[in-house]
Parts: C-alpha cells; structure tokens; sequence
C-alpha cells in the first residue's frame, strides 16, 4: 500500500502533464503568447531538477523553439513561450514557486549620456599585477551588463598570470567577436537572445557603451596618460585592476529581459565567478515581489554558492522608497562625488564672475562680448512662460536667440541642461547658462556648445545684472578642473534611496556606497550611436558619467 500510496500521485502528475501537452499544442499556435519564466527553486533538490525535467520533456517534445532557457546549475526552472492558460496550469505543479511574466529591466544610468558618472576612488596598487597587495588578485568578477569593447587598452592583459584554473567558462564567438578576443583579463564573454527581437545576429561586443565603462571601472587594467580633450588626465585604472572579467550580455538597446539575467546568474554560478555585478534595474514605481524578481532569485542562489552579489540602487532619486534591488542578500550601493570638479564660470560685463559647473570644448571670447537673454524673453510666439524660462524645445524666437547666450532654468524639476543646450544651439544662441539647483554637484558634458550651470543663488545676482542694464553682456569660460572640491564626499543627487518600497523594514541606507567622480574611462567611439554629441574626433577615452559597481 505504501508503493501504491507514492505511484499514485506521481501518476496523476503525468496524466497532467499529457493533458496539457495536448492541449497546449493546440493553444501555442494561437495569439496571445507571451515569454513567462517558470522558477522551481534549488537545484541541488533531485526532486526539483527532476521535475523542471519532466515539465521541459513533455511540454517542449514538439515545441522546441518556445523554450527559451533553462535553469540547472544554481537554480531549477526554465523560461518559455507560454499562452496565460498554460502559465496558470503549471503554476499549480508540485515543485513551482512562481511562474511569471518575464519582466523587463533598464540601465541603471540617469537622464541622458550628459548625466553619466562615477568612478572608484579606491586607492589601487599601480604595479604589475604580480606587485598587487589588495586581496583582488585573480579574483573572478562576472559583469552582467551591455558586453564590452575587448580592444580596449583597459582590457589589456600585460603582466597578467595564467587564468585560474577553477574558471569553467567559454568566450563565446559571433561575427565580430573571436575567442581570440578573450585573454588574461577578459576571461569569459557570453550573451543572450532577448526573446522581443527576431533578429539572428548577436555578439558581446558592446554597442552602447555603458558594459564597457562599467569593466574598466571595475577591473580596468592601468592606461597612462589618458585624458578626455585634455581634462581628467592622469592614469585610467579600475578600483581592482588585478581582477579578471566574465561578461554576460544581457542588454540590448531595447533593455535587459528578466530571462536572460536569469540565465546569466545561472551560467555564472557554474562557470566559478567570485563576485557579481549589477548596474541595473526595475524602475523606482515597479513594486516586484521578491519571488518573482529575477535579480533577487537569481542573487539569492549566487549567494548560497558564495558569490557576493553587488547591485546598483537605481538613479531615481534623491525622493525616498526609490531604492531598487532590495533583496536582504543583495549588496546595494548608492553613488557618492568626491573631491574633484569640472568648472565653467560665467563673466558678466564689468568682469563680475559666475561660478559654474559643466564640462565643453569651445572657442568663444574668454571677454564678456555677447548679448545676454532671459529664456523668457526670448519666448516664441506659440510657447508658454514656463517653457520659455526653461528652453524647451521649440520655446524659444530665433531671432531673438541668434548671436546670444541665453539663461535658462529648471522649471518644475522636470528639465535638464543637455536639452536646454540643444533648444539654445538649435536657434543660433552662443551659449546657454541653467539654473539648477539639483545638478550643480554633479558636472556633466556637454559636447563644442558653451554650457554650464548655475544654482538658484548664484542666479539671483545675474538676474540682478539682467534687471539693471540696458545691454547686458557675458561669456563662458572654457572648462577648469578643480581639485579638493568640498563638500565631498555626499551621496549624488539622482542615486534613489531607501526604505524599500516593498516592505520599510528594509531600509537599504546610503552608507553603502561608492565614491565618485568625473573619470576618464574606456569606451570606443563606435559604441556611440546613442550619443548627441556632435563633431567630435574619434577617441578611446570618453568622460561618461553614470551609476557604478566596483569592488
């Protein structure tokens, strides 16, 4: 009775799973598919591994191509075309946690390219990797990210010793990324099909650019004398230029799917990584339980192999309940400036100067020669005040713009430089100075047009200056690096915080966070297609400023 009393469920297991088999042969040709991620927790449970198997068999005999990914080495599961009805039949099977749809993530970079930031300020061991003394040397750092640049000179691997023996990765190939693109500090490359995109051609090299930064940041080899234009010169390192990179290519220019992150953490706990690394996210307002999380399942498994897993706490502040990635087990890192700056001041007429912050190349009079405007008193016809005093798009008179620098404000908390600059330069303006009170801590580029920015205060006096003369006058001074910048170090304006939005009793404080400051680091020019910046030569060494994790 006993072996009657176990047969008899594990058949009825089976008669449910045919049933489905034939009725989801049927529905899987009908509209209304969607990619669901089916998580049957531990795989060092035979009973869970086994299960996922039999699900796998029976469902996909016949219906290869809508499995999408399977999870055996950390975890249990698999990701699948599904129709909603097959979602919730598996759901109820002995052994599922979670079935859900699959969920897309974003990067965890601010508002635009001009906004990107941070660098380690760690102190790091300059020598030959052989010379290292900070405990970093052939550690294994899995980047799970948009790929990686490999002919980068950050990626270099001189004086670099053999690959540690306990790596069981691969590098994988593609049309434009060989295994010979793998060496003694790229020791692993993988990527992922996003299940939105029908395309057959994929690769780790990065296109977008922010993987690659993200690496030399973190495990960056030393590159002297690199420079952006001649600022933020110096030596371009990684706060742990000792460690080796495995990336894992889950994002795309459409975003990263939860699937492939998944799929990724998986493959990362057998190919024998030592640390993780996560720059990014769900938005601030997406509330994802912590079951059907894909970085918080996939973390928690990495975990329970020993594998620190480090995330980024998303950019959506500085409001509280912004933080992401708030799993207990997930390390959680806020990003903080440092004591370096990029200054641009304004000089009014009579040699009155301005204090401002902003990073651009241009070749205007250093001489206070150029008509000075109000956004608001350049108004297109068509254009509210508010707009206006903003320059946002299609605000602003060209006639009235033309020859000028024009000072512009964040109206509402809604508005950025790097928009402001584009309206100004689109209708012939000289330069554009904005006001703003939430970004003057953190420089940003702005490309060949004069732009810099001011806060509220420092505004007051040229508003001042507007007011009392007939023909007001100005210029802005090309770009200045300033050392010992204070205060420093405090928490960015943009880096989300806590508590949870989930549950407050996690709180995820700033404490845990990680020095910044403008950095000179490895992206190529070919990576930029999403870049508005214009007319620049091809360089090696862009000054990009966003969200980090580093050892």
């Amino acid at each position: 009775m006993k072996g009657i009393t176990f047969f008899t469920p594990f058949l009825s297991f089976l008669y449910l799973l045919c049933i489905l088999f034939m009725t989801e042969t049927e529905a899987g040709s009908r509209n209304g598919d969607g990619v669901y991620i089916v998580y049957m927790g531990s795989a060092s449970s035979a009973a869970n591994a086994n299960r996922a198997q039999i699900l796998i068999n029976t469902m996909f005999k016949r219906r290869a191509n809508d499995l999408l990914h399977t999870y055996k080495h950390g975890f249990s599961g698999f990701a699948a075309r599904l129709t909603a009805e097959e979602a919730k039949v598996i759901a109820k099977k002995p052994g599922v946690v979670s079935v859900f749809p699959d969920p897309h993530f974003q990067l965890h970079t601010t508002h635009s390219w001009d906004f990107l930031k941070y660098q380690t300020s760690v102190k790091v061991d300059s020598g030959p990797p052989s010379s290292a003394s900070d405990g970093s040397y052939d550690s294994i750092v899995g980047i799970l990210d948009t790929g990686i640049w490999p002919e980068s000179e950050s990626f270099n691997d001189k004086d670099m010793g053999p690959i540690p023996s306990r790596w069981k990765g691969t590098c994988m190939e593609a049309k434009d990324f060989k295994s010979s693109n793998c060496n003694r500090k790229i020791i692993g490359a993988r990527y992922y099909k996003n299940p939105d995109d029908d395309s057959e051609y994929y690769t780790t090299r990065d296109v977008i650019g922010h993987g690659s930064h993200v690496s030399s940041t973190i495990a960056g080899s030393a590159v002297e004398n690199a420079s952006y234009y001649g600022v933020a010169s110096g030596t371009a390192k990684g706060g742990s230029q000792n460690a080796r990179i495995a990336m894992y290519k889950v994002c795309n220019p459409g975003g990263c799917t939860g699937s492939s992150i998944l799929a990724a953490f998986d493959d990362a706990i057998a190919d024998g990584v030592d640390v993780l690394s996560l720059s990014l996210g769900a938005p601030a307002y997406a509330r994802i339980d912590l079951n059907t999380d894909p970085i918080a399942i996939g973390a928690f498994h990495a975990v329970e192999q020993g594998i620190l897993v480090i995330c980024s706490a998303g950019n959506d502040g500085p409001d509280g309940g912004t933080v992401t990635n708030t799993a207990p087990w997930i390390m959680t890192v806020a990003a903080n400036t440092i004591d370096r700056d990029f200054e641009s001041d304004v000089v009014l007429g009579g040699n009155k100067v301005i204090k401002g912050e902003g990073i651009h190349f241009s070749n205007v009079s250093k001489s206070p020669v150029y008509p000075l405007i109000h956004g608001k008193s350049a108004k297109s016809a068509d254009a509210s005040e508010g707009s206006a005093r903003a320059c946002d798009s299609d605000s602003l008179d060209q006639e009235k713009v033309k020859g000028k620098i024009v000072l512009c404000e964040n109206v509402g908390g809604s508005y950025y430089a790097s928009s402001a600059r584009d309206e100004v330069k689109s209708k012939g303006g000289t330069g554009c100075v904005f006001v703003d009170d939430r970004t003057r801590a953190v420089a940003s580029a702005y490309g060949s047009f004069p732009t810099t920015v001011i806060d509220s205060k420092e505004a007051a006096e040229i508003f001042s200056y507007l007011n009392s003369t007939k023909d007001p006058v100005a210029t802005i001074l090309p770009t200045a690096t300033v050392e010992k910048f204070t205060p420093a170090p405090a928490v960015a304006y943009f880096s989300s915080r806590g508590p949870s939005s989930l549950t407050r009793s996690i709180l995820k404080e700033s404490r845990y966070s990680l020095h910044g400051l403008e950095t000179t680091q490895a992206f190529h020019w070919k990576a930029s297609r999403l870049l508005s910046i214009t007319s620049y030569q091809e360089l090696p060494w862009q000054l990009l400023m966003f969200q980090l994790l580093h050892l």
